[in-house]
């Protein structure tokens, strides 16, 4: 789908920079396109200052399909740019009403919440979920506990999301997590630590497609990251 309407923009593009009636140049909507993120109004009205011009009005309303084009494109890459992690509260942390507290401080960092679902897992997507410590003799403990009610699934994305949202979490054990981390504050035993997070890229990418499908994930930009990255 994706190709067709790429194809279908550039066809548009070398047709309108071809076009002697109208002060159109297809790269320079291209270049509009990219530079004006979701400023649709601004791109319909390129070039178009000749009054009475014959194609204004087919020029006018084609143009949507070309900046939708390229902005979806811009947004594409604009989130490649971001690391994602995955993050569950965990039915511990559910119960005990911690659900907040945890989500404010990703949020206070300036990480963004690209997914949320309320979730309990049965015992077998527990298992797929701890499959790499299938060998260790807790494994069945984790995914009997796992699955003991209901989970806070999460995919947060930003630079550095998943080395800094390991340090938001703490250490394992949380009376080896230092003050300050969710688990140093807010947990006392490694048994109920109350969050889960992906320790590494690949991990992350396993376990968001584990918890969520493609469509689930969502992808838009926060009016506060021009203060977060300096971005204007």
């Amino acid at each position: 789908m994706r190709s067709q309407i790429c194809r279908s923009v550039r066809s548009f593009l070398s047709a309108a920079s071809k076009n002697t009636s109208c002060s159109f140049s297809g790269r320079a909507a291209a270049a509009s396109a990219v530079s004006c993120r979701g400023r649709v109004s601004y791109l319909a009205s390129y070039g178009l200052s000749e009054p009475g011009n014959a194609h204004r009005g087919w020029i006018y309303g084609a143009l949507a399909l070309p900046a939708a084009a390229f902005m979806l494109q811009e947004q594409e890459a604009y989130a490649a740019e971001k690391e994602r992690t995955f993050i569950a509260i965990k039915p511990d942390g559910v119960q005990r009403g911690l659900i907040s507290e945890i989500i404010s401080r990703f949020e206070r960092k300036g990480f963004k919440l690209v997914a949320i679902k309320i979730v309990v897992p049965s015992k077998d997507f527990a298992k797929k979920h701890y499959h790499d410590l299938s060998e260790g003799p807790f494994f069945n403990g984790l995914c009997d506990f796992l699955s003991s009610g209901p989970v806070i699934a999460m995919v947060w994305e930003g630079e550095g999301v998943i080395k800094y949202g390991r340090k938001l979490i703490g250490a394992t054990d949380p009376q080896k997590s230092e003050p300050g981390t969710i688990r140093g504050d807010l947990a006392v035993v490694v048994g109920r630590n109350i969050i889960h997070g992906s320790d590494g890229p690949e991990t992350a990418k396993d376990e968001i497609n584990l918890w969520f499908k493609p469509e689930e994930l969502v992808t838009y930009t926060s009016n506060a990251e021009k203060w977060i990255y300096g971005a204007n």
